[in-house]
């Protein structure tokens, strides 16, 4: 979905298919048959946006047969979608049984991760639509936390790993007439857990294609307030390469029982679901929410939130709600200016599935719809401040 800007420029909304696990290149093609087209049909749309997730198997399947990159395009073509923004976090395994700590590996200190990362900007600039000259990739934010504070040489290796990447892109612009710029995703229990740790990593890099991706989730469950996180952005000039709109989860009073028992129902086996508070002495969080409400670990006097994507438009019943609040003022400061601070905005509701059993979607259908539902809300959001859509 395209917007214009009151600037004149072109905001693009997109949905992320991480939330459609698939491998493979067959498993691909399979979301965009079975779940993006069917959401596109949905909301009435000629053209929708996608955020898409290509796994290790499917990104090397594609950079090693120039024919199948071509069949995709013409895929995505004929199926009324299209591609300007790639998540590049997960490299494998994101539909596991269980995914947790595996989601991080590899890292920036690691090979694999720089030759992914350059297979998926080459493969991004050739599915850009033809009349789109910049793409987006959101990455993994260095590294979880450990081995890497206790790696006195992992911040050089991410470093020149990064930098060998922002040579990369500049070659591929030459090359390509397209921009690609990669923007590292700040998430609680990394490295970068915040903005405010993102700005001396990427100021030590110190390239305009390498900047940062906002999820409002993240920035939500670290307790950020939008506004003081993307004025320090600005004023070192770190670019805003993307954001991906989510509502974390949260509980105003997680002394009471009630609330114990709410939030134990979000504690799921597949992804991990950091969850954090705010205290005097600062911010204080577990690893996972079963930690946290088995309870000893985490001061309940101040509300929780906890890393769990929930749905934009459906805030889970009280005593629990969500931090769509956070979204919609990340999103005035994003866009709602004289020029917007990103021009990619993607849905990232990858949990549907983990969600309680009475929550979950039980058919293809319904999943289409809440994610159809979403991506109402965040036009209607645009809308709001003013943007203008287009066919």
């Amino acid at each position: 979905m395209r917007f214009r800007h009151p600037d004149g420029s072109v905001v693009h909304l997109s949905y992320c298919t991480n939330v459609h696990p698939a491998e493979t290149l067959d498993g691909v093609r399979a979301q965009l048959r079975d779940h993006c087209e069917p959401v596109r049909r949905r909301l009435g749309r000629d053209r929708l946006g996608i955020g898409l997730w290509l796994a290790r198997d499917a990104a090397r399947a594609l950079t090693n047969d120039p024919a199948e990159l071509r069949a995709l395009r013409a895929e995505l073509d004929s199926r009324g979608l299209e591609v300007v923004t790639l998540n590049g976090f997960p490299y494998e395994g994101f539909g596991a049984d269980e995914v947790k700590y595996r989601v991080y590996r590899p890292d920036w200190t690691e090979p694999d991760r720089l030759a992914h990362t350059t297979d998926l900007a080459r493969l991004l600039a050739a599915l850009l639509p033809d009349d789109v000259t910049e793409g987006t990739i959101s990455t993994l934010p260095l590294a979880w936390r450990t081995p890497y504070a206790t790696d006195p040489g992992a911040p050089r290796t991410a470093r020149t790993a990064l930098t060998t990447l922002a040579q990369r892109l500049d070659a591929l612009a030459e090359l390509t007439g397209k921009s690609i710029r990669i923007g590292l995703e700040p998430e609680p229990g990394c490295t970068v857990e915040t903005t405010a740790d993102a700005i001396a990593p990427l100021t030590d890099v110190g390239h305009e294609r390498i900047g940062i991706c906002v999820d409002t989730c993240h920035l939500a469950t670290s307790f950020e307030d939008p506004g003081t996180a993307l004025d320090a952005l600005t004023a070192v000039g770190i670019p805003v390469v993307k954001s991906q709109l989510s509502a974390a989860l949260h509980a105003e009073h997680p002394h009471l029982p009630e609330v114990r028992t709410a939030l134990a129902a979000f504690a799921e086996p597949r992804f991990l679901h950091q969850t954090r508070t705010r205290t005097a002495a600062g911010l204080r969080g577990t690893d996972d929410l079963d930690e946290a409400v088995a309870g000893g670990v985490l001061p309940d006097s101040t509300p929780w939130r906890a890393h769990f994507h929930v749905p934009l438009h459906a805030p889970p019943a009280p005593p629990l709600t969500s931090t769509l609040p956070v979204l919609r003022t990340a999103l005035t400061r994003l866009v709602g200016g004289a020029v917007p601070l990103t021009r990619h905005l993607e849905v990232e509701t990858y949990t549907w599935q983990a969600l309680p059993a009475e929550l979950r979607p039980r058919t293809r259908t319904q999943l289409a719809d809440g994610i159809a539902a979403e991506l109402t809300l965040a036009r209607d959001l645009l809308v709001d401040l003013g943007l203008k859509e287009l066919p």
